[in-house]
This record gives C-alpha cells, structure tokens and sequence, in this order.
C-alpha cells in the first residue's frame, strides 16, 4: 500500500487523558498536537478534533467543527487507543453472551484460580464479561491409545486440525442452538462468544454455531479462529473479551497489542488492549536502534501514574498470555512490564522508611505544586531540587488556569516532613537529614523501583541488563533517565526529539501486520517436513492478503515461529526462525538454558505454527543514533545557557549552578557537559554532572562517565541504617525473590503452582530471618523462616557451595506433608537464603 505522493499521514495515540497527534506534511515540518481526550465544552471527540486543526494548518483554510470534514488532502489516517482497556478496567464493553460445552457453565468465573493482589484484604474479584452463559449439548474427546471404545458406543471418530484422532460423544443438536439464539436476538443482545472444549484442534462444532449466530445477525467470536491455542480458560476468556470490546472498537480502530497496524475492516477489539503502549514500543525501536551494531535497547516510557518498560533486539518481543483487568488475554501483544511510579506517585514516610507509590494523586488534585492541595510526589521532589523550572513549564494551575506551578506550597511540605523524619532520627540517636537529601532520597527509591521491571525484563532472561541502551520517552523520562541508567549500569540514554508523543509517532512508523497461527501438536523431528508445507501455506495466504491490501509482494515479509516445548513440560517458548544456519531446535535449546539455566534429553515437541506477516510503506526512514554520533563532528556547546538556576545533585553537600538550555536553540552536533538541564516544548532532561549530552538531528545521546551509584557502594559497617539504603535494596531484594517465582511458575508441571500460584519465594539472612518476599502466597511467608533456621542449625558448618536442602517434615518447620520447602545456599559464603 504506497502512501499517495503530496498527502498527509496523519498518526494520533488516544490516551485516557490526552491524545496526541503526528502529522507527517511533505515539504513542511512535522505537526504535533496535544488535545484533552474527554473536552466536550469544545467537540465531540478527540481524534476527529485533532485532524480537524491539522487540516487547518495545512491548507490556512477554516474547517468549521460540527461539520463533514473534506479528507481528500489525506493520504493515510493511524490510530492507537487505550479505550479498549478502558472499557475493560470500567466494564464498559458491549451485552454479550458466551456459548461453551454443557458441564462448563462456570469456566470463566472459576479461572485458573490464581488470587491476585493476594495481601489486599478488601480485594474484590472482578465479575465475567458476559452477561449471560448458554450450555451447549455437544462433546468432543481426545482419543487415547489405552482408552477403551466402549465406553463411547457410537461415537463418531474425526481428525482434528493437528492431525489427532477424537471421538465425537455429543453431536451438536443445531435446531436448540437455533433457539437459543432466537431467545437472545428477542432480549437485545447482538454480540457473542463461543468457546467449546478442544475447539483449538477440533473446530468444527464452533464454526456450524457461528455461520448460524451471524445468518440471525449477531457480531460472532470463535475461540478457535481468534486465537487456536490449547487451554480452554484462556482461550475463552479471550473471546468474551473481543465479543465485549469489537461492536465498540470496530469503527475506527487501527492499531493492535503486538505492535502492528491492521485494516478497520479486519480489527479485533481484544488486540487493542495495549495498542498505546504498543506504539510508543514501535516507536522507541524504529528511532533507537541500530542493525549494524546490534546493542539491545531496553524502552522506558515514564508517565504521570505509571511506568513501561520493554526491550528490542532487532524483532519485537511478544507475550501470548497476560491478564488486564482479571481477565486472562490469549493473544499476541508486546511484552510490556508496567510499575506503579510515575510523576505523580505519592511520597511517604512510614515505619523508618521511604516509599513512593503505588499511590497516585493522578490528574486530581495532583501533586502539591498543582494548587489544589495535593500531596507531596515525584514531581514535587524534583520540582524541590531544581529539576523542574516553573517559568518553563505550562501556566496552566490556579483557579484560573493561568499560574505556575506552586513552588512555595511543595516547599513547605518538604520543610514539614523533614521535620518528621528528622524528630524520629534524634529520638533513636541518628544523624539528621536536610530537606534537600530526604527530596533526593525519595528520587533515588523512585528509581529504584522503576529499575524492578527492568531487572525481571533482562536479569531474569539471562541478559545483561548493563549491556543495554536506554530509550527514554513519556512526559518525566528525560527527568529521571540519567538516574535510572545509573542504577542499572547502563552508559548511553536515547532521547528522541518527540519523545513526549512517542506512540503518536511510532505509529507514523509502524507496519501493517496480519497474524497466522494453527495447533500442531507434533514431534519435532518427525514433523519437519510437514511443518515446513504448513509455512508454505501460510505464507502464500498472507502474502495474497497484502496484495489484496494494495501492498506490492516485494513490500510483503514473514516472520515464522514454532512454539515448542520439552515432552512432559507445560511450559512452551515461541521460537523465531533464526536468519543463520542454526534451526529451531538450537534456538530453542539456547532460550530455554539462557532463561532457566538447563536443558533436557527429553523429546521436543511443537504445540503451534505461527505467521506473523508484515508490509510497509516506509512513511519515513531516520539514521539510528549510533550513525548520527559517527557522522557528527561533535565540539562543546559555544552559545552562553538561556538561564542558570540552582540545582540538588547526588555528591553535593549544596544546590549548585545548573546551566539551562532551550533545545531549539541548540546547534546539532554539540555536545554539553553535566550539570545541565535541557529543555523543549513538551519535556525537561537532566544531564547529571557524570554526563555529556549530544545534540542530533533527531535525538538528544547522553553518556554517562561513571554508572556506580550509591546503592551499589559497600555496606555501611556502622551502626546508623541509611533508611534510603534500606529502602533501595528492599526493591533489590524484592526483585530477586520475583524472578525465582517466575522462574518456578515457568518450569513447574504442577497446575497449582503454574496456574493457581500457590507458592512463596524469599530470601532469608544467615540466621534464618525474612529479608524480603515477593507477593506471593502468605500462609507459606510464616513457616517458611523457622525451616530455614532450622537447617541453618543442623548443617551449620557442613554446607558447601550451592548445597540445595529439601524438606517437608513438619518438625523441622514445614506447614503439612505436601508443601516442600526448597532451599539454596548463595555460594562462598552464607549470604542469604
């Protein structure tokens, strides 16, 4: 599909509180919007606004709101949402019913029987999407070599889409179907899911329902064409899901959770979910990364309630199982970890402690500098310390949207805590703070926090996290990337000239995607020749469907995968066809010892075939960061900074001077030295005294000279605890519990630890005592220490490197025979537990 010479390609990301668009004019710079998604004193909808003002600017000619806009200057229109989440989190989706198997009325509301938010006391489970449930008389089961056919006289014996055999024990009665859908179409509803039993590999009962539901006129989801994986929960909780959210979605949708753009006509409510995010993902790794030098880039998108991370090494990293708003989603989406620290997480004081979120003062009242009496966050801190300049930020507060942001009110809070924290030190005989290192504190632990789920994106896959770049966009990443790259040993930041409208961009940028996948359920090495005629296949459908599209097959690529799995394992990896001479087979060998740090002899077998097809029209094409450094002659900046003010570092006693920099204003391919603040339209970036900021054409290149910080220095052997130390290394210690229990859910074959998770990982100290714990189940949390001393007792100068005790005897501290409690030995020295 050629976007048409001279016209406008319009990209616009609908968020929950704005919406931002991108608009790519030939011959003229780029255009960007910022508009309230909600504002109707002004129009009716957001997207439609925002084409409306760009039409405007274009063509200098009035564009009346209210009325037919002329589209004929347009050549293409992208679009992002997280209205579909939205109406998951606020049960705003389309009346729906769903059709499964007689005996299974309660599928969806059982689950997997996982608890979340399980120290949560007043948690209350979110009810199902639909609104009714029909039992369907039909039964189709496996057949089994030791089964006996007696026990089904009659029953009709079919091959499914895998190549198994099943025996059809109920055949489907169309006439009471027929009924029932009548019954519905007379009480309103239009819209369905059907998810029957082993419909993954025998899809036939599914489709008959469906030809039948959408002849009487009823918008249809069939579990087995939307996404035909093995376990019918997910499967079905997937489909109730797009039968709730495509009748709202499918008028003007555009981009899905995996990243990729798909036609309106062919949309999916379900892959919308994460279509915002997905496109900042998009984004960050079509402007940060390079393909020759190939160094990982791990993105960071710093908003006002939250945080994403994810990472991109030349393909983008997808998830087939995750769960939005107590509903578990079985469909491809881009893995994306997101924390509870934004710019307007709350800051407190507790117990000798800091903490930051998971509190949020949101939009209202927002943070104390917003003038509507909120409390002290993120923003206020390093409003506090110097990092935010109020003459540069939005007159947008007071009770005429015409003032600054409320340095004095942050002040007083700042002075008012310090007070606190400093009253209870003198109680216990330590050291006072100043308001300046308790604001700081209180950053350090933001960053700590936000640098957890890139620990668990990395560490926990056997990357090195320090191996990475960062790309930092959202609204507060420039303020906190130095910091948080620091704490990761990270040495080189990224960020891009729209970082604050990322998604909106990388929309601008993204491919037109369509995803194929069927069950398999084969050995690999006796199905190698059939699953290379299944690609073939596959592949020549997608390719004519591009066509179809107005795509040139030379502007069509594929990307195949095999999900495999060990014999006997549940835990299945999706392996990309490597470009070099090594198979699947090694691939897989390598993933699985790299992300659980073993292999087996066992058989490898293969539960599905994927396809995912991609075709660009290539809007826009940028040289990567790495290129633009190299081609650059670099030398200090020469223009004097447009303000000084006085700023809080980490390793100074005091505020010191902190040039101030206009981006605009700035020569391409000049560097400045740290301390330093940079500043644009939409963002503020700190450059750390450690730091030199590059300035590209497309992008801002900081490095950093020095990434230890002070959480990664010796331990303080005195007897003052630093409450900020111990409050870092509580979200160390909290990660490394998390990774062991992602790691044992992965590689378990028991269904109550994989799916219920009904386990406990800890560490514990050298004598036995809880040092940190991760969420999980708590009647474990109060045994688990008196195990653990106790072997510490009985093996206390006889355990070796590595040593691994098992014991489930509940003299020696266990709860009941069949909990084991497992513990392993940090080598050289008894560390922790």
């Amino acid at each position: 599909m050629e976007e048409e010479s001279g016209k406008i390609t319009i990209s616009i990301d609908r968020g929950g509180t704005f919406t931002d668009v991108h608009a790519i004019v030939p011959g003229r710079p780029d255009i960007i919007l910022k508009l309230l998604s909600v504002d109707p004193g002004h129009y009716e909808d957001a997207p439609t606004e925002g084409v409306r003002q760009i039409l405007e600017l274009v063509t200098g000619e009035p564009h009346p709101r209210g009325q037919p806009l002329k589209l004929d200057r347009i050549g293409s229109l992208r679009m992002g949402t997280t209205v579909a989440t939205n109406a998951l989190l606020e049960r705003k989706g389309a009346r729906s019913v769903l059709f499964t198997t007689k005996g299974f009325r309660d599928l969806l509301k059982i689950g997997d029987q996982s608890r979340p938010n399980i120290f949560d006391l007043t948690m209350a489970r979110p009810g199902v999407l639909p609104e009714g449930v029909v039992e369907v008389n039909e039964r189709v089961v496996p057949c089994h070599p030791s089964a006996d056919k007696d026990c089904f006289p009659g029953a009709r014996i079919v091959e499914g889409v895998t190549g198994e055999k099943f025996r059809v024990v109920q055949e489907l009665d169309l006439d009471v179907v027929r009924e029932e859908l009548q019954r519905l179409k007379e009480q309103g509803y239009q819209s369905l899911s059907v998810a029957l039993v082993h419909s993954y590999a025998y899809p036939e009962h599914e489709r008959l329902i469906g030809e039948l539901a959408e002849g009487m006129g009823f918008s249809v989801t069939l579990s087995s064409k939307l996404q035909p994986m093995i376990k019918v929960v997910p499967r079905g909780m997937s489909a109730a899901a797009d039968a709730y959210l495509t009748p709202r979605e499918c008028r003007f949708e555009f981009m899905q959770s995996d990243g990729g753009l798909v036609d309106f006509r062919r949309f999916s409510g379900l892959k919308a979910i994460l279509s915002g995010p997905a496109a900042g993902v998009v984004g960050f790794a079509a402007t940060s990364y390079d393909s020759t030098e190939k160094i990982p880039v791990i993105g960071f998108d710093m908003g006002g309630t939250s945080t994403d991370v994810s990472r991109f090494a030349g393909h983008l990293e997808h998830v087939f199982g995750s769960k939005v708003a107590g509903v578990l989603i079985q469909s491809p989406q881009l893995d994306i970890n997101t924390v509870a620290a934004g710019g307007g997480s709350i800051l407190t004081w507790r117990n000798g402690l800091f903490y930051v979120g998971p509190e949020s003062a949101s939009a209202h009242p927002g943070p104390a500098c917003y003038r509507k009496g909120g409390p002290l966050t993120v923003t206020d801190a390093n409003l506090f310390l110097g990092r935010l300049l109020p003459e540069y930020f939005p007159h947008i507060f007071g009770p005429n949207e015409d003032q600054p942001l409320d340095l004095e009110a942050t002040t007083k809070l700042f002075n008012e805590l310090t007070d606190k924290v400093n009253t209870e030190r003198r109680e216990k005989g330590q050291p006072e703070y100043t308001a300046e290192e308790i604001a700081l504190g209180f950053l350090k632990v933001a960053d700590e926090s936000m640098a957890r789920p890139i620990r668990n994106l990395t560490e926990a896959r056997g990357y090195e996290t320090a191996s990475h770049h960062l790309a930092c966009f959202g609204g507060a990443g420039g303020q906190h990337a130095c910091s948080v790259a620091a704490s990761l040993g990270i040495s080189r930041i990224i960020i891009h000239k729209y970082s604050s409208v990322l998604s909106a961009y990388g929309l601008a940028l993204a491919e037109v995607v369509k995803e194929s996948q069927e069950p398999v359920s084969a050995d690999y090495h006796a199905s190698q020749s059939t699953l290379q005629k299944r690609f073939d296949a596959m592949t020549k459908v997608a390719t004519e469907e591009m066509v179809t599209q107005g795509f040139r097959a030379d502007q069509v690529h594929h990307e195949l995968y095999l999900n495999m799995r060990y014999e006997g394992s549940d835990t299945s990896l999706m392996i990309l066809k490597p470009e070099e001479d090594s198979g699947f087979l090694d691939q897989f060998r390598e993933r699985h010892r790299r992300e659980f740090g073993f292999n087996s002899e066992r058989a490898v077998l293969v539960d599905d075939i994927r396809v995912r097809t991609t075709a660009s029209s290539k809007v826009r094409t940028e040289k990567s960061p790495l290129v633009q450094l190299k081609e650059a002659s670099l030398k200090d900046v020469s223009r004097p900074p447009d303000n000084v003010t006085k700023a809080y570092f980490d390793g100074h006693s005091s505020r010191i001077d902190t040039p101030v920099y206009l981006l605009d204003k700035l020569e391409k391919s000049t560097r400045v030295h740290g301390p330093a603040i940079i500043i644009d339209k939409t963002q503020t970036i700190v450059v750390v005294p450690s730091a030199v900021a590059s300035i590209l054409e497309t992008c801002v290149v900081i490095d950093l000279k020095d990434t230890k910080t002070d959480a990664s220095a010796a331990t303080d052997e005195s007897s003052n605890i630093d409450p900020i130390r111990l409050s870092i290394f509580g979200h160390r210690f909290m990660s490394i519990a998390e990774q062991m229990g992602r790691t044992l859910q992965k590689t378990s074959v028991s269904t109550n630890i994989k799916e219920r998770l009904d386990f406990s990982c800890a560490l514990f100290s050298p004598d036995g005592g809880l040092v940190a714990n991760a969420p999980h189940v708590p009647v474990h949390l109060g045994s688990m220490q008196f195990a653990v001393r106790y072997q510490h007792q009985k093996w206390l100068g006889n355990l070796k490197d590595g040593d691994v005790l098992v014991a489930n005897h509940p003299s020696c501290g266990g709860t009941h025979l069949p909990d084991i409690t497992v513990r392993y030995t940090i080598p050289s020295a008894i560390l922790m537990y």
